[in-house]
This record gives structure tokens, sequence and C-alpha cells, in this order.
């Protein structure tokens, strides 16, 4: 396979660039996350997400600890070549927090947050607490 395209991508100042992460069969948007190099290149190969976390300085796939993995179904950049679109299937949530999505909370019109994601398992229970 040629990843020659790999090093035309604009990362940032720390080798890495955003990625928005969707499902492939109802467009919802579930998380953002950071990919470098290699662990873009290492999701390409294996089909399944795999990032950089940018607080604990390491690379991890998706689903590890929790066995909540992201396959991979279609991958797109954005016209500026910095921002990676990825159409996944989820198995299982994607947020660490228990929720399908990490966008479960919407801002109200009063500004407060509402509370509307769905919770698919205890964080607590498969993470410890924290």
């Amino acid at each position: 396979m040629d990843w020659s395209f790999l090093d035309k991508l604009k990362y940032n100042a720390d080798g890495l660039i955003p990625c928005i992460t969707q499902d492939d069969e109802t467009g919802e948007v579930l998380m953002l996350a950071y990919m470098n190099r290699d662990s873009l290149r290492e999701t390409l190969e294996k089909k399944l997400c795999s990032y950089w976390s940018r607080s604990r300085q390491k690379y991890w796939v998706k689903g590890e600890t929790s066995g909540h993995t992201q396959e991979v179904k279609a991958v797109f950049l954005d016209c500026d070549r910095d921002t990676l679109l990825i159409k996944i299937k989820q198995n299982g949530g994607a947020c660490h927090t228990g929720y399908r999505s990490c966008f479960s909370w919407r801002v109200t019109e009063a500004g407060a947050l509402a509370e509307q994601g769905v919770k698919v398992f205890d964080s607590e229970k498969v993470y410890g607490s924290k």
C-alpha cells in the first residue's frame, strides 16, 4: 500500500491531526480525538481506530480496555488536509464516560447544560473510578 499521502497532511506543531469520528449508518458525531502519522497508518492498516492521547502522551487503540472498538468504514480529509473525518461502526460506547457519543450534553437557550446522551455502559466497571 502506498502511504505517501500521510506526509502531505498538515499536522500541528506536535505532529497531530484532529480526527472527527462519525457513525457510518446514522451520521451521529461520536467523538473528536487526535492522531499522529503512525496511529493513522495503523488505523488504515488494521481498520480499527487508533489515536494519540495528548493527556497520557501515548498511542492507544480505541476499545483496547473497554472492548468498545471502532471499525473503520471510510476515511476523509478536509480541503486543507488538516482534519480527518472517519466513518465507523461503533461497537459499544464511544465515550469513556459510558455514553454512546462524547457529545451527550446540549447547551439550552437559557445557557444550561442538558444531558441528552444515551449511557451504554458503566464506566466505573470498565475503567475503575476516576
